[in-house]
This record gives C-alpha cells, structure tokens and sequence, in this order.
C-alpha cells in the first residue's frame, strides 16, 4: 500500500502495532530481562521496570513516531524538513541500527542453529552444551561454516528477502503471522515451566518483590533495559511512524506497543526463572547468549520431553529475533531509496552483504583467539575485543546518545506545542497527558537517559 507521492504506507493499524512491537520484541525481552529481574529482586524488579517504561520508554517512543509521521520521511528526511541542522541526529540512528544489526543477525543465525540441532540431532547438544556451543563458533575446528557461515546467512537472506518484499507486502505481513505466534509460543511455555515440580519457588520469587535486593544500579539496569527494549535512539520508530496514516492515534498506540514489549519481557520470566529453579538451581539463572546456549540446554535436558520444549524455545527466539532484525534493516534501506535514490531491492541487497561481512567478524571474535586484531591477549587470557567495541559503542554510547538527542528535539528544538498538534491531528483525538508528556520529554527523559550515558562511559 502506497501513501501521498507513491510512498509506502501500513495497510492497516494492526499491521503497524505488531510490526512495532515486533521490532521492540527482541532477544534481550527474552534473554537479558529474565536474568537481570532475578539480580533485582524479582517482582521488585518488574514494578521498576514497568514504572520507567511508562514515564521513560513511552515517552521518547511517542517523540520518534511524532517526527516520523510529522514529516512522512525517514529518520534523515525528517530533520532534513524540521530542521536541516540536526539531519546527522538521523544519520547517527540509522548508522547505530545497521551496527547492530551486523552483529544481531549473526546471534539470530546461532539461534536458527540451535533449532535445526534440536530438531535432527538434539542428542548432541544434550551430551555437552558447552561444547557444542564452541564447536558452533569454530574453536578448536578452523572455519565455523555452520555456525558462523551458512545459518547467518540464511538469517540475513531472510530479512533481505521480506524488507525487498516492502513495508506492506513484506513487514507487515510477516509481522501479522509472527507476532501471534511468538505470543503463543511464550504462552505454552510458561505454561510448561510454571507446572514443573520445584517452578513455584520461581514463580514465587518473581510474584513477591523483595526490594532488600534491589540497587540503585539495579534501577539504572532497569532503565537501560526498558530503554533499548524499545528500539529507541535508532531512528526506527521515526521510519516506522512515518508510515503511519494520520488517521491513527498516535497516544493510544504507543500505550499498546509499549504494553505488548512489556508483557514479553514479564512473561519471558515468569517462563525461564520458573523452569530454571525446577530443573537447575536458583544459582543457574543468568542472561545473555552464553546462558540461552549452554545454560538452557541443561534445563530442557532435565524437563520431561525436553527436545519439544527446547524446539519451541528457540523457535520463539528465532521470531523474536527475525522481527527486530527486519526493523533494523528497514531504517537504513528507507534512507537509501529516499535520500540516495536506490531501489528497495539494490539496496536491501547490499546492505546484506555488508552486514553478513562484518558480522561474521564478530562472530569469529567469540570464538578464534587466533585471529590477530579482533582479540586482545593479556596474562594468558583472551578478550573478543572487536565483539565488545560494537556492543560497547552500539549499547552505551550511540543509542543512549540518539534518545537523548530525540528528546532535546521534540522538546526544546522543534517544540512540544508542534509534537502535541501532531497527536491531536487537529482535536480529532483527545491527548489529556499532554502535559505531563511535555514535562516527561523536556526534563524526566533526558536526566534518565543521560544516566544511562554516564554509567556506560565510566562504569562501561
């Protein structure tokens, strides 16, 4: 569906509301959140979490879906009308989106190779998870043609082939099918993990907030994850709404999104902490790619037919992930076919091939210590300095500075009197948090997220 001057439009509201909630849906809901919701005391926690989400997260995503909509434009385009100065703010965004989606889609090829393990040799990663997820990344065998060649690049050709198929016939569409199912997926899972003999200690621990445990780093952890749960600072939700007709309500929406991301995030540890204290021990409980590769597969193992569960994991992780990554792509590719004139398709194309090119450095950076330049060796022991110089320049700096940047515009630069019209597309919807938005985006906003800077610069 084509919007004014033949540009892409959603062909519906539904559409739109999942294809954002697939991009803020990712692998840290599901992956990050659980583990760090156990350091913070559990449902403690979870009340910071969503308590920031509201007056934080909701507050910079309606900012970046007011200047994509406002102008129609992509995240460059946009500043590019309101105000041609800060066009590199857009430029930043779409250049920090395509970082990570360098190394994002070669973590959703190690997902797609997990799957397909379970699903024709689930003996082998239950003998040795470890193992199995070195011999993955190459260590010890030369080149990871599995792991770090062919199923990457299945993942990529993928989101290449839906972001060529447009934001209607190809997002959206996608999105429409995903997005049910990875609740589904979720929903059968914490099913399964809640019923398990030993799950209610977890499930316990996560209904009862214990705020004896929870840190004034462990609320700072909270407003990082809430923060980059939602695809903010990267321009994305800028191109996203610039899709977006006006005859939708922007408020209401972005209430919705910001819900859907959340109850992921909770759902996703009411599922892992529960099944972890069943089958593992509450020591077991952590989060990133090491324990969703070595850890889980220990707590399906030690779960009654395990290998279903296990497929379904890592089926609703593949979806998680295949959203986000579209997204992703999508920021920068509206640039080139808008700003620099190539086609959808050249440009979804190349962006590919570069993307798989300086993923598969990352990738090789987990896992070869022999590899000169992308690993540090010091006392004996190697650092995958090039895998942490993306995640530390992406994840503390770039994105945190992008938000920050989004506020200061729609707040100070631009205006809220024009961000508020926007909303309220001349009184046919009602706003009654104007005000408390105004306040939110000028001053509460930016002091959180520059905490989230400050820490990232000096605690790294």
């Amino acid at each position: 569906m084509s919007g004014p001057g033949n540009r892409a439009q959603w062909a519906s509201n539904l559409g739109f509301l999942l294809a954002a909630a697939g991009s803020a849906v990712g692998l840290g809901n599901i992956w990050k959140f659980p583990g760090k919701a156990y350091e913070g005391g559990g449902g403690a926690f979870i009340l910071i979490y969503i308590a920031i989400i509201a007056l934080v997260g909701a507050t910079v995503m309606l900012a970046e879906f007011i200047i994509g909509r406002a102008t129609q434009k992509n995240a460059v385009g946009a500043f590019c009308q309101l105000r041609p100065a800060w066009k590199w703010v857009g430029g930043m965004g779409i250049f920090t989106g395509f970082i990570i989606l360098c190394y994002y889609s070669h973590v959703g090829g190690w997902v797609l190779y997990y799957l397909c393990g379970y699903l024709t040799d689930a003996a082998a990663i239950s003998a040795d998870p470890t193992a199995y997820f070195y011999r993955m990344l190459g260590v010890g065998s030369g080149f990871p043609w599995g792991g770090a060649g062919l199923f990457p690049l299945l993942f990529a050709a993928l989101t290449v082939f839906v972001v060529v198929k447009g934001v209607a016939g190809g997002i959206e569409r996608l999105n429409k099918v995903a997005m049910p199912l990875l609740f589904l997926l979720l929903i059968l899972l914490m099913v399964r993990a809640v019923t398990l003999p030993g799950a209610m200690d977890g499930l316990r621990y996560m209904l009862q907030p214990d705020f004896s445990l929870l840190t004034w780093n462990d609320v700072l952890v909270a407003l990082g994850q809430a923060f980059f749960s939602l695809s903010l600072g990267m321009g994305i939700m800028c191109t996203y709404g610039s899709y977006l007709s006006r005859k939708e309500n922007l408020g209401r929406n972005v209430g919705i999104i910001c819900t859907l991301d959340t109850l992921v995030a909770v759902l996703a540890g009411f599922t892992v902490i529960p099944a972890v204290f069943a089958t593992l021990s509450a020591s077991g409980v952590g989060k990133g790619a090491g324990f969703v590769f070595t850890a889980m597969p220990g707590v399906f193992q030690a779960m009654p037919g395990g290998v279903f569960w296990a497929i379904l994991f890592y089926l609703l992780l593949f979806f998680a992930a295949l959203t986000s990554s579209i997204s992703l792509l999508e920021g920068t590719v509206a640039y080139l076919t808008e700003q620099r004139g190539f086609s959808r398709k050249h440009a979804s194309l190349a962006l590919g091939v570069i993307l798989f090119g300086i993923g598969l450095i990352y990738t090789l950076s987990q896992g070869h210590a022999d590899i000169h330049g992308i690993w540090l060796d010091k006392n004996g022991i190697s650092y995958p300095i090039f895998g942490d110089m993306l995640e530390f320049l992406t994840d503390r700096l770039l994105l945190p500075l992008g938000g920050l940047l989004f506020c200061i515009f729609a707040g100070w630069v631009w205006g809220t009197k024009n961000g508020i019209a926007e909303v309220r597309q001349g009184g046919r919807f009602r706003f009654p948090l104007a005000g408390l938005w105004s306040l939110l985006v000028r001053f509460v906003a930016p002091a959180a997220i520059a905490c989230i800077l400050i820490a990232g610069i000096v605690f790294g």
